[in-house]
């Protein structure tokens, strides 16, 4: 078993491929901090709200004063620009994840599984030589420059990018869905403005066609994306499916994000391959060709003692079997996670649900004082939005609230909520049982304790 794991995972392949992924998504994280930092309304999202939500546990994540938030995506986008090309690798990648996780950590209502997914890749970076070739470290340093990396390198990001696919596909597999909702909702309301193009899929035959053809995608296609004779097939139709996702929907970077993982599936040095297939006779690819199939390079890739290969076989066993167990957690949890969200982050769970609704909150004392707050008096837009269909952050508003009208020495403060919330098209629903004091809940206890179970039935649609 060990020569097997040893053949599999530490035998040396070339690098180009994963220097391209490099490259490609150091670009794509440039994108978002430039469109962060200049074209959004940083002020609008962040600074016009007197409270941020936080995730557990990171309450201590905190908005960077004055202008810190502008600095802190020119930061990210320098050392974006730097892991593209592979300048001081090690030490951009390290600010690179930083700066990047503690934008992601500032509020909670601002949640992406995208930003947790690229969260994923620059952690998984750090540890990888992605920078041994098509660099300019690989430039300063030739004596230590390489052509080769050990096999590793490349199956992890790939293992991850697969459970992300599979698991995409998975949680479809809910009655909801299977009925076409919530893809019949958004669809129609873009009817009127769906280019002629994507007409189709304002039609009950093509959202019936998109909803469950994506679950086809992912649960079949996935897994063929690892049998070469299938992979470049179902590679094209994932482009296709993700070009029609970012005309549809407004999903940002994921769509690329995943294309350029993808790529990593394919054969190692495939760069090489598309460059010779330009430039067959070049001197210079010719020159690659030899220096990839060098023996004094592989030679460096093979640790010294199986020990640290048992350490690394290890650590990537430990992450990849945490990313497997952390999206099942909600199984765990009572009730329906669309309504309740009690498992929904991190889960994967993309364009599952569609949730509106309101909410208003009572603050009461004991001496008497009693005050109905409205939420849009306090955060902005968004977070109004957000807030109103998620339990947790309902929650967090609440201790908000307790803190901004306890006084020392005072009697205790309660706050209750009233809401209403409508899921996937059914009629609103009460979410938030109103005789409950929110702040006498820990935030560790689970939301069926508190919040009122789901029992709105979806309406029936024939198609």
């Amino acid at each position: 078993m060990f020569k097997l794991i040893d053949k599999w995972m530490f035998r040396p392949v070339d690098a180009s491929s994963l220097a391209v992924f490099r490259i490609l998504f150091g670009g794509l994280i440039l994108f978002e901090s430039v469109n962060y930092g200049v074209f959004l309304c940083l002020d609008c999202m962040y600074r016009e709200t007197d409270f941020l939500f936080k995730y557990h546990y990171f309450e201590w994540a905190r908005l960077p004063p004055g202008h810190g938030l502008e600095w802190l995506f020119l930061v990210m986008g320098i050392a974006a620009v730097c892991v593209m090309l592979g300048f001081y690798y090690r030490l951009a990648i390290i600010v690179l994840t930083v700066t990047f996780i503690w934008h992601f950590l500032i509020d909670q209502a601002l949640y992406l599984n995208h930003f947790y997914l690229a969260i994923l890749f620059l952690v998984i970076l750090i540890f990888l030589p992605a920078h041994k070739t098509w660099s300019l470290d690989a430039r300063r340093n030739p004596e230590w420059a390489s052509s080769l990396i050990p096999n590793w390198s490349r199956l992890w990001l790939g293992a991850q990018l697969e459970i992300v696919l599979l698991y995409a596909g998975f949680v479809k597999l809910n009655m909801d869905w299977l009925q076409l909702e919530p893809m019949r909702l958004w669809m129609n309301a873009r009817s009127q403005d769906a280019a002629p193009i994507f007409q189709w899929m304002t039609q009950d035959w093509g959202i019936a066609l998109s909803s469950y053809g994506v679950i086809a995608l992912h649960l079949i296609g996935a897994p063929l994306l690892l049998w070469k004779r299938t992979r470049l097939f179902v590679f094209v139709v994932y482009t296709v499916f993700h070009i029609i996702n970012t005309f549809v929907f407004d999903i940002g970077i994921f769509p690329w994000m995943t294309l350029a993982a993808t790529l990593l599936l394919f054969d190692p040095d495939w760069p090489r391959q598309v460059l010779r297939w330009w430039n067959k006779r070049s001197r210079a690819l010719n020159a690659l060709e030899v220096a990839s199939h060098s023996p004094s390079s592989a030679s460096c890739l093979r640790p010294t003692f199986s020990r640290l290969k048992v350490a690394v076989a290890a650590a990537i066993l430990t992450w990849l079997t945490l990313q497997l167990l952390v999206p099942l957690r909600h199984f765990y949890a009572p009730g329906n996670v669309a309504w309740n969200e009690d498992g929904h982050r991190f889960s994967w769970r993309m364009k599952l649900r569609s949730k509106r609704g309101w909410a208003r909150f009572y603050v009461v004392a004991a001496d008497g004082m009693r005050e109905v707050i409205d939420p849009a008096d306090h955060l902005n837009a968004k977070q109004v939005r957000k807030m109103a269909c998620i339990p947790d952050l309902i929650w967090q508003f609440a201790g908000y609230l307790e803190s901004q009208y306890s006084r020392p020495g005072s009697l205790d403060v309660k706050v209750y909520a009233d809401t209403s919330c409508s899921l996937n098209t059914r009629e609103p629903a009460p979410l938030i049982d109103r005789l409950v004091d929110l702040t006498a809940i820990p935030r560790d206890e689970p939301a069926s304790n508190w919040v009122l179970p789901l029992s709105t039935p979806l309406p029936q649609n024939v198609f």
